[in-house]
């Protein structure tokens, strides 16, 4: 029987005059860094703050227990 283990990133999202922004370099190097850990990305959300402004951005990540 597979067995899995789960792994979550949490990024902070800024946000300019309703325009929301990631710092992609950031988001890039940290799921590569997961990846070359054998992290596989399997889901992502965001969650809101006042009035539905997302406040940060959560991604799920899972591979194989060993």
């Amino acid at each position: 029987m597979e067995r899995w283990e789960y792994k979550t990133l949490k990024f902070k999202i800024g946000s300019f005059w309703g325009r929301v922004k990631v710092d992609e370099n950031e988001f890039e190097t940290a799921l590569n860094a997961a990846g070359d850990q054998g992290w596989e990305l399997v889901s992502s959300l965001d969650t809101n703050e006042y009035q539905g402004q997302s406040k940060e951005l959560i991604v799920i990540m899972k591979r194989r227990k060993a």
